[in-house]
């Protein structure tokens, strides 16, 4: 019986990166979250309900959730379409249009709400036009969802864009040579490949524009009950040294998205399943 030699890597064993990787994501990701958690299990059952069940409060809760899932899912359809054309078509353009895709990711969250702000504001470039036929962005719930929708389309874009670059054409080509309208194509080739992309994508816009501040209280106006989102009340109540009240308030927060990002992943799990059969 022979022993197999071990094969030369750069990377170190598994060991070695595996206990890295535990002690990196322990000290940056769950010790702070077991501490905020832990921090807000020293409350009272009473003092946590009455925190995260006043009116003020669960109207944060409702703008924060339906503006984070309208943002999400406009981002769904429009970045798909972003990264469909970036992918599969070439013009003039491209690559600032492609490199345009990112800016909300380099460009600070307060500089991106003065913007939206200075365009959308009732004397701005656009905003006084929608101001004409009766619209109203700046200032509104409709504000806040332009503003989460600017801040998540680049999760979609790159998320759906790799996979759109790997999709083999010639699936396509097979679907029109055996009679398949572009309809039928897309509905049941190009759909389901990039299902758990699209899905990925939807779950990375949503969990950020959950937690967006910077960009969202200068287009917001934050009036208490109509524009004031949850995050905005966190660091209210912080500023006011009620730190019990902010941990109460981030505690349902973070439970929220975590129960949505876990749905999310088993749908991922359950579509990647059945798309192999």
């Amino acid at each position: 019986m022979t022993l197999a030699l071990r094969q030369p890597s750069v990377i170190p064993g598994f060991g070695i990166t595996l206990g890295f990787t535990l002690f990196y994501l322990g000290l940056i990701l769950l010790i702070p979250i077991g501490a905020f958690l832990l921090y807000t299990a020293q409350m009272s059952w009473a003092d946590f309900w009455q925190a995260v069940s006043h009116r003020q409060v669960v109207a944060s809760y409702k703008l924060s959730f339906g503006a984070s899932l309208i943002a999400a899912l406009l981002n769904l359809v429009f970045g798909a379409i972003v990264a469909w054309v970036l992918v599969r078509y070439r013009f003039f353009g491209k690559r600032g249009i492609d490199a345009l895709v990112d800016l909300p990711f380099a460009m600070p969250t307060a500089v991106a709400g003065i913007a939206l702000v200075t365009l959308y504001a009732s004397t701005g470039w656009v905003g006084q036009y929608l101001e004409i036929l009766g619209l109203r962005v700046a200032y509104t719930q409709l504000g806040v969802v332009v503003a989460l929708t600017y801040i998540g389309l680049p999760f979609v874009v790159r998320t759906v864009q790799p996979v759109l670059e790997d999709l083999d054409r010639e699936l396509e080509e097979a679907s029109a040579i055996l009679g398949a309208n572009r309809l039928t194509t897309l509905r049941r080739v190009i759909l389901p490949a990039l299902l758990p992309a699209l899905l990925t994508g939807f779950a990375l816009a949503f969990a950020r524009a959950l937690g967006e501040y910077g960009s969202v209280i200068f287009i917001a106006g934050n009036l208490p009950f109509r524009t004031e989102i949850t995050p905005l009340l966190i660091v209210a109540k912080a500023e006011q040294y009620d730190y019990p009240g902010a941990a109460a308030i981030g505690t349902v927060m973070l439970l929220a998205a975590f129960v949505l990002l876990l749905l999310i992943n088993a749908l991922q799990w359950w579509t990647a399943r059945h798309t192999r059969r």
